[in-house]
């Protein structure tokens, strides 16, 4: 009985030509010994996120590569970018956004490794990616479960993020070790007449934690601004509403710090974006770079979704409509728990020279 025509034609319809620029999906050999870096080199190959990935750390290497030097157009630059200033900028200024929980975690330690090493030209984050860079200095963040329940946490003084836990206690270290600074940062303000910013306040606690293990300590010292746009969305905003009933009259200006991040992105010579989550620290970061008409690079990672019309959600290829990232630019979105990958993301670039594996 000979096989339906019709049937046929619909399983077995021929393939077009394949190009010979085409990639074939393969994963590592685990047959043979793999270097760290040969094994993230192998992701580009596996498909779905893992390419995604692979992907990411090639646009981090050529964020990390770029050179002033190396620039065709360099002799036709304008006056501006002729300036001793800018022309010692001779690297792609790199703006690092992450959210709060994430400082939580122990993606603490690799953001910090950055930020000491230099690595990155600013920081954005929200209010808890500040407070509990600090608050881990004071005391430990705990592993826990995702299903505890709540109400018995609240009646143990346990504060939980995720599968993390912070007993209340750390806050009220906090909120010691903070009171004081506030009393002293509004002397100095009423005494010089001059204005806090939030930035130049996050520069002060991170001088006056004098802790290696802290991120803004290493801001502090690598002068590395750190913006937080909702700096009082959280304990230190806590503490500075219990302040202003104690020692009223403390006043942080927003408005000079968005003028200092927009301008440090207008007067970057190539900027590349390195965001993980969404929300505040996400927008903030690609909004800047619209006051240059773009990004140059730019690396997403969240789980966010863009059905429901999200900053936080949505692809790269939405910011090059409102013109936060340029049109060609070097692009992606990784969608996946900055955890899992964000340390393979550092490791595979930033660290790569410090790796012996």
């Amino acid at each position: 009985m000979a096989v339906p025509i019709g049937a046929s034609a619909a399983v077995l319809l021929p393939s077009e030509p394949i190009s010979s620029d085409q990639i074939a999906v393969r994963g590592p050999n685990l047959e043979k010994s793999l270097s760290l870096q040969n094994f993230f080199q192998s992701y580009t190959r596996i498909g779905f996120q893992a390419t995604s990935l692979g992907k990411a750390i090639d646009i981090v290497d050529h964020m990390r590569k770029w050179r002033l030097s190396d620039d065709p157009l360099l002799e036709d630059e304008d006056d501006e970018y002729r300036s001793t200033e800018v022309r010692s900028k001779t690297k792609c200024n790199i703006f690092l956004g992450y959210t709060s929980n994430l400082i939580s975690s122990g993606l603490r330690e690799v953001i910090l490794y950055l930020v000491k090493h230099k690595h990155v030209a600013a920081v954005v984050t929200t209010a808890g990616g500040i407070e509990e860079d600090f608050i881990k200095c004071l005391g430990d963040t705990y592993l826990a479960d995702f299903n505890l329940d709540g109400a018995d946490l609240r009646r143990r003084g346990m504060n939980r993020i995720g599968n993390l836990i912070i007993p209340n206690d750390n806050y009220c270290k906090f909120e010691d070790w903070l009171t004081p600074i506030l009393d002293a940062m509004l002397a100095e303000q009423k005494e010089t007449g001059q204005i806090w910013t939030p930035s130049r306040f996050i520069k002060r606690l991170g001088k006056e934690i004098n802790n290696e293990e802290s991120v803004y300590y290493w801001a502090y010292k690598n002068d590395i601004p750190v913006f937080c746009p909702a700096l009082t969305d959280g304990s230190i905003g806590d503490m500075i509403y219990f302040h202003s009933f104690k020692n009223p009259g403390l006043v942080l200006d927003i408005v000079q710090d968005i003028r200092d991040l927009n301008e440090k992105s207008r007067k970057s010579r190539k900027a590349g974006m390195i965001v993980l989550g969404g929300g505040v620290c996400k927008h903030q970061i690609a909004n800047a770079m619209l006051i240059r008409n773009g990004a140059d690079y730019s690396v997403f990672i969240n789980t966010g979704q863009e059905f429901d019309g999200s900053d936080s959600g949505a692809r790269p290829d939405e910011a090059i409509s409102w013109g936060k990232i340029r049109a060609g630019a070097e692009t992606v979105k990784v969608f996946a728990d900055a955890t899992l990958v964000f340390p393979m993301l550092v490791a595979a670039t930033f660290a790569k020279d410090d790796q012996t594996i």
